[in-house]
């Protein structure tokens, strides 16, 4: 039992690391030593890490642990889209995504264990925050599917898009982000990482001043009393402070932020929709995921149909705005967007 209050060193990004390191009175330099061994060279103990002292392993094996996530159960959809279960320490359980590209694959990761948004459209929503996780299941996901996986060489890209909202686990979400892009730990340019957000405006300006990554803002409707309706958190930051938000979040060079949009049949897929949303995001420098609604067992709501789609899409093309239309990929294994519960009982 003593063992589980020790702090776990795939919790900690550099700065924290070296400070834990010259508490036990070594130089800081070893931080990044340790950090290279956990990351690059796989070590899942501390005997692995020949470059130290075996004095200093043995030390380190009193005062810290080493843990990850563990892999229970993968599917595999008809896309080769695969879904993955990871079960933590307490008994909970997440699930990521491998999303295959042309040339690379890029991994969809949970921040959560639920999530207590309440977005109407998404199964994660309709369970209710559990609990935050920890910097080390968030990195853990990325790290176990690069290691055991087939595919793991070949993730390029990280999307914080799981289950759970990243901004309600703003320190967490932060040191995973701070590891995933450290030259001594994963090494992911900036450009390659991916935050998705409901919109907690506040923290969209405090992740931009902390760790600039791409930002994707989940936005599914064109104003305010339907926003509210679907996604609850716009009650507390309305449109105006969210896409204020937006216009000042600091993204580097050409980048611009994205805005998804889940086209939902009969709600928010009108061409009258259309035209609203031309009309909010005018003066704002930003391009469209659309997003067909999948549909999972107790949905309240349908997909749209194609011809809505495509006249949605017309529209915004028509009126200058990059709208590209994401095919939902592992739908047929509920992994697709909104569909993630982490029901290991499902699997």
């Amino acid at each position: 039992m003593e063992s589980t209050a020790l702090p776990n060193l795939k919790d900690m990004p550099l700065p924290e690391l070296e400070a834990f390191i010259a508490g036990l009175g070594k130089e800081r330099y070893r931080a990044r030593q340790i950090l290279k061994w956990l990351y690059q060279q796989g070590a899942v103990s501390f005997d692995q890490m020949t470059t130290l002292s075996r004095e200093f392993r043995e030390e380190l094996s009193r005062r810290a642990i080493i843990d990850s996530p563990r892999i229970v159960k993968t599917q595999t959809a008809k896309d080769t889209t695969r879904k993955v279960l990871f079960e933590l320490k307490d008994g909970n359980f997440v699930e990521s995504v491998l999303i295959p590209g042309k040339t690379h694959w890029t991994v969809c990761v949970s921040t959560q264990v639920g999530c207590r948004m309440g977005c109407r459209f998404c199964l994660t929503g309709k369970q209710g925050l559990t609990r935050n996780l920890l910097p080390s299941e968030i990195v853990g996901q990325v790290t176990a599917l690069k290691a055991e996986m087939p595919e793991g060489p070949e993730i390029k890209n990280i999307v914080l898009m799981g289950m759970g909202e990243p901004l309600d686990n703003y320190d967490n979400v932060v040191k995973a982000i701070r590891i995933f892009t450290s030259d001594h730990a994963l090494g992911f340019s900036t450009r390659k990482v991916t935050l998705s957000t409901c919109g907690l405006a506040p923290m969209i300006l405090k992740l931009g001043e902390d760790v600039c990554v791409n930002i994707a803002v989940s936005l599914n409707a064109p104003e305010d009393k339907l926003r509210s309706d679907l996604m609850p958190i716009n009650r507390k930051y309305p449109l105006a402070e969210l896409f204020a938000a937006c216009r000042d979040y600091p993204m580097p060079g050409r980048r611009m932020v994205t805005f998804e949009y889940i086209l939902i049949g009969g709600v928010n897929d009108s061409p009258e929709d259309a035209a609203r949303l031309v009309r909010l995001l005018k003066g704002t420098r930003c391009k469209l995921n659309l997003i067909a609604f999948n549909e999972f067992p107790g949905s309240p709501f349908k997909s749209p149909t194609p011809e809505a789609v495509a006249a949605f899409q017309l529209y915004l093309a028509q009126h200058h705005y990059t709208a590209i239309l994401r095919a939902s990929k592992g739908s047929d294994i509920l992994a697709a967007c909104g569909q993630l519960s982490g029901m290991g009982s499902n699997l």
